[in-house]
């Protein structure tokens, strides 16, 4: 199991009480949600990672299990993973999720490829 599916089926469950699923992508080793045809959240081995408001980056560090993501060694601001084993609740599970999904609705989407 590259990701945690247990995870997956959560965040997939909290996502679909308001939103569309646009496209689950497996990409950087686990599961990509893509919602409003954007990257919205993920789920990597034992974490989750983020998209989320830039200014509210600095905010969200100080949160419990929550770390700069840094796939390619550099830190993506307005990204970050959030361990698993933090996310014992639908309450704190819930918090990431909406957060994602309230900056979903501002994010740019990529260029589509032709």
């Amino acid at each position: 199991m590259a990701y945690n599916e247990k995870l997956a089926d959560r965040v997939r469950e909290i996502i679909s009480l308001t939103h569309k699923i646009t496209e689950e992508k497996k990409m950087f080793g686990g599961l990509c949600f893509m919602v409003n045809d954007k990257m919205c959240l993920g789920v990597e081995k034992e974490r989750l990672m983020v998209r989320l408001d830039p200014e509210r980056y600095d905010e969200v560090m100080e949160k419990d299990g929550c770390r700069p993501m840094d796939f390619t060694g550099k830190v993506m601001k307005g990204y970050v993973f959030v361990d698993a084993d933090t996310l014992t609740t639908k309450k704190k599970l819930e918090y990431w999720v909406q957060l994602a999904l309230e900056y979903n609705k501002k994010a740019k989407a990529s260029k589509k490829k032709k």
